[in-house]
């Protein structure tokens, strides 16, 4: 299935975490916990997601079907014991959704063939798999297995990236991506599996290369750091004419989640506490602070929502901050702020890039953190 068919199929669907109607309940579980709405509300939510069959197949993942269903009822549950014989018969068919995958992912590298992202991305991949594991399950073998693959997804194949894959970052064949591309970015790109990989070996699950394969992503991300006026940027995607010319954007992308440098400096964050990498840290916590200073920046956040726009912006600085040195991002969260309030709500209530998300980023702001999960679908910590 193509991405734009998979979105298209996702937008109908009552199974889709990054729209509506799942965000919604989310949003409605968050609420509940804080006493602001009845668990009926909740419990009604999640039954409207459910009245379907529960979509198993090739196209189950982080953000779609059983598993997206899984994961946001584990969330809503928040270590309590609501939902439990649902989320138990529903773990049990994302580990069958998992071990197929695993074993597809693997037979795929045995043939030397360049991977599509879908195959290991956090929207539709093992790595947004893996992120269900880590936090409903984090002791699972299965869970082992996911960094097992992206430990050998990271090998270099014929002098480029073992992630870089023959399709644009639309995920479609393109005349304007020849060769293909390697992309950045967390949502689709070589980010989120840095921050799965190092949020893994933090909380003691480890396999062998491991810490390699964390390194070697690093140092990938650093041969393509872009340096500006007085901040480090990544590009979010590089072709094979970007890796042997050095071209490329010549200024810094949008400030974003899902992209730019927010997320990736999140990622290389995580993987310098993982590593007890002190300059890795550094470098990425002051390329954050020098995104948020730039009003060049800043500028180009023109919507509210978490996936590329300043409620993402807001909680990965947030994230960053809590690992950073006290006060370190004082002054740099408030305009953040001010950025999030200044867009109109948008209209639909989805989790990336409708008002559920945003009710969520800013509830998470004005509280101190979240009291359900959801967060763990963003990868941040």
């Amino acid at each position: 299935m193509t991405t734009s068919a998979r979105r298209a199929t996702e937008a109908e669907s009552p199974q889709d975490l990054a729209h509506a109607p799942l965000g919604r309940a989310l949003l409605r579980a968050e609420q509940a916990h804080r006493g602001l709405l009845p668990w009926q509300e909740v419990h009604a939510a999640f039954a409207a997601c459910t009245r379907q069959p529960l979509v198993t197949g090739p196209e189950a993942s982080l953000y779609f079907g059983a598993p997206a269903v899984a994961f946001a009822l584990n969330a809503a549950a928040a270590g309590s014991h609501r939902f439990t014989r649902t989320r138990e018969v529903l773990h049990a068919k994302v580990v069958a959704v998992a071990e197929r995958r695993i074993a597809l992912a693997h037979r795929r590298i045995d043939r030397a063939q360049r991977p599509r992202p879908s195959e290991y991305d956090l929207f539709y991949g093992l790595t947004g798999l893996g992120a269900y594991f880590l936090h409903c399950d984090p002791s699972s073998g299965t869970l082992r297995e996911i960094v097992a693959y992206l430990v050998r997804l990271v090998r270099p194949l014929e002098g480029l990236p073992g992630w870089w894959t023959p399709l644009s970052p639309s995920g479609t064949v393109s005349t304007d991506f020849p060769a293909g591309h390697a992309n950045a970015g967390m949502a689709h790109g070589i980010a989120g599996p840095l921050s799965l990989l190092a949020l893994c070996l933090r909380h003691g699950i480890t396999v062998d290369g491991q810490g390699d394969a964390v390194r070697e992503i690093c140092a990938w991300l650093d041969r393509h750091r872009r340096d500006g006026r007085a901040e480090a940027w990544w590009p979010p995607w590089t072709t094979s004419t970007d890796q042997h010319q050095n071209n490329g954007p010549s200024a810094a992308p949008r400030p974003s989640w899902c992209y730019g440098t927010p997320g990736i400096a999140r990622a290389q964050q995580l993987a310098g506490i993982a590593l007890g990498d002190v300059d890795r840290q550094e470098l990425a916590e002051q390329a954050l602070i020098d995104c948020l200073a730039d009003p060049d920046q800043l500028q180009q956040v023109t919507d509210p929502g978490i996936c590329h726009g300043a409620a993402g912006v807001l909680f990965a600085t947030q994230h960053v901050a809590r690992d950073a040195a006290p006060g370190r991002f004082t002054d740099h969260l408030e305009p953040v702020r001010r950025l999030l309030h200044e867009f109109p709500t948008a209209g639909h209530g989805g989790l990336l890039d409708g008002s559920s998300g945003t009710a969520l980023a800013q509830l998470a702001d004005e509280n101190g953190g979240t009291a359900t999960d959801w967060h763990h679908c963003l990868l941040v910590g």
